[in-house]
């Protein structure tokens, strides 16, 4: 078996990388699938949210996995990792060029959010850009949106104007997925709401660009 990898990357930091890396990932074992994390990044957010996981609810550590790992040993880590989980997901740090490229080197599918703001938009580009050299495939997914706002609009025309596919799916300004984080959870483990529905059809659409190759 040889699992398949998707990074999560943003040169802008607080876009929500590790809140989309942690929800897809649940989003997917919740579907059945065996699960590895790697954190790439050194402010270790996503080793906090597994280790939390792992001591509060330990009944909910059954297939899933986690690691760190240096930019230029991610290929190693997500071969090896790669052999007993269906998906790899990478979390990256805010940087770019030679920092960056590795983890995006290895990914099967790129995964780019996107805050409802021009600022994180710009950042974009140049995620996008590297993505593109080394020909990986990439999807943006608009996080934290707010229904009705004008910049909102404005955002989301910009970037499917860009040269990426825009996801169907978006996750909404909510707090539900601070404080799932905050638990050791995914947003679709908490108590029923449109958060749990945001994440399973942004994992649905993950797996579908996956499966379409």
């Amino acid at each position: 078996m040889t699992g398949q990898v998707i990074t999560v990357a943003q040169q802008k930091g607080g876009s929500g990388k590790t809140t989309l890396a942690v929800n897809i990932g649940v989003g997917l074992r919740a579907l059945g699938k065996r699960v590895a994390f790697v954190d790439l990044d050194p402010q270790g957010s996503l080793g906090r949210w597994f280790m939390t996981r792992a001591e509060a609810r330990p009944d909910l550590i059954e297939g899933l996995d986690f690691s760190t790992s240096s930019a230029w040993g991610i290929s190693y880590e997500v071969r090896k990792l790669g052999a007993d989980f269906d998906f790899v997901i990478v979390d990256t740090p805010p940087k770019a060029d030679s920092d960056l490229r590795p983890a995006l080197r290895v990914a099967d599918l790129v995964v780019v959010p996107v805050s409802v703001s021009h600022v994180d938009l710009w950042a974009t580009e140049g995620v996008l850009d590297l993505a593109n050299r080394e020909n990986r495939d990439t999807l943006l997914v608009m996080n934290r949106t707010r229904n009705g706002t004008r910049l909102g609009a404005d955002v989301a025309q910009a970037a499917a104007r860009m040269e990426a596919r825009v996801a169907d799916a978006a996750l909404a300004n909510r707090v539900v997925y601070a404080e799932s984080l905050g638990l050791g959870l995914g947003a679709v483990e908490m108590p029923r709401g449109p958060a749990r529905d945001e994440v399973a059809a942004l994992t649905a659409e993950v797996a579908r660009h996956l499966s379409n190759g």
